[in-house]
């Protein structure tokens, strides 16, 4: 069972952490990011990961190589020129089999995708969207289905005010290549825009998944998985701890240091004494000094933060100094 994963995105929303760093492997708690989507891809029985890729796709390859030992092997496209999402797959398809998962690559999940494979199945469906049930659907396109799952149509994404839930795309796909009949190769095609609205009557089929499902792409997100991580919310291979904290072994800290609640800590952090960590991710190699107060916010690797600053509500860049 083989998945298209789209990766090719330069995860400009969560800038400066992913300046010099692809999103697929930014370090989320204790592992590149993507990871978790390759375990929850293999927990559904998929045994081959390909990445359809874009911006700077030999250090996905250097820090993902061919997969773990046990889990999905793991391959590299690379698309000459950006093709957009419909494009990315049509580019893939001589790579791929009759029938595949296809996904966006920057969702934190736990949803079901074995159901969706299997009413996709029973259905005889072209193309199979999981669908995710949100209360605020402002910020995300709707999808109307018939009693028999049929999608019936596409709505734009509502104004501020909008009441009402709604299913979402969840951007988790169960595809034929007879969906893309008729898509030429080479050209930016949107999978949403052009290649879902010609499928409606044809084949085009949605599945309501519940359980996690979060896109990380702003900071703010970023830091919420984070602590549904840490504290069980999503499945995961994670050791969870209901303060929120996890501090990697290779952190030297303070025994006079305050971290948490809500924090993670990776290796090489260094954190003097009296000084306090809440709600922060610290990237690998940080350096917090004595009686310095960091809050909410990000540090990406290698920044120091001088005795007694504060640093509050902020996303640093890598190797960022911050004085008091």
């Amino acid at each position: 069972m083989q998945a298209l994963v789209l990766v090719g995105g330069k995860g400009t929303r969560l800038r400066p952490l992913t300046t010099e760093i692809p999103k697929p492997i930014l370090t989320l708690v204790d592992r590149p990011f993507l990871s978790y989507m390759i375990e929850w891809l293999g927990s559904h029985g998929v045994d081959e990961v390909v990445l359809a890729c874009g911006f700077l796709p030999d250090q996905l390859e250097e820090v993902l190589g061919d997969g773990e030992p046990g889990g999905p092997s793991v391959r590299y496209l690379v698309e000459p020129e950006p093709l957009g999402t419909g494009g990315a797959i049509r580019f893939a398809l001589p790579e791929l089999e009759e029938r595949f998962f296809a996904l966006n690559g920057d969702v934190l999940t736990d949803l079901d995708l074995s159901a969706l494979w299997d009413s996709h199945l029973d259905r005889g469906a072209r193309a199979s969207l999981g669908l995710y049930p949100v209360e605020d659907p402002t910020g995300y396109g709707l999808v109307d289905l018939a009693d028999d799952g049929r999608v019936l149509d596409f709505h734009e994404k509502p104004e501020p005010g909008h009441a009402g839930a709604g299913l979402i795309n969840a951007g988790t796909y169960v595809l034929e290549k007879s969906a893309f009949d008729g898509v030429p190769e080479g050209r930016e095609v949107s999978i949403e825009r052009e290649i879902f609205p010609g499928l409606v009557g044809n084949g085009l089929y949605g599945v309501r998944l519940d359980g996690y499902w979060v896109d990380i792409g702003t900071p703010d997100r970023y830091l919420d998985a984070s602590w549904d991580i840490i504290e069980g919310r999503v499945t995961t291979e994670v050791e969870t701890d209901p303060s929120g904290v996890h501090v990697d072994p290779g952190a030297t800290i303070s025994g006079e240091a305050t971290i948490g609640p809500r924090a993670v800590v990776a290796s090489g952090c260094t954190i003097g004494p009296g000084a306090e960590v809440t709600g922060s991710v610290l990237l690998d190699g940080c350096e917090i000094g004595k009686d310095a107060v960091v809050s909410n916010s990000i540090l990406s690797a290698g920044v120091n933060v001088a005795a007694g600053a504060n640093v509050s509500d902020r996303v640093l860049g890598k190797q960022e100094s911050v004085n008091a």
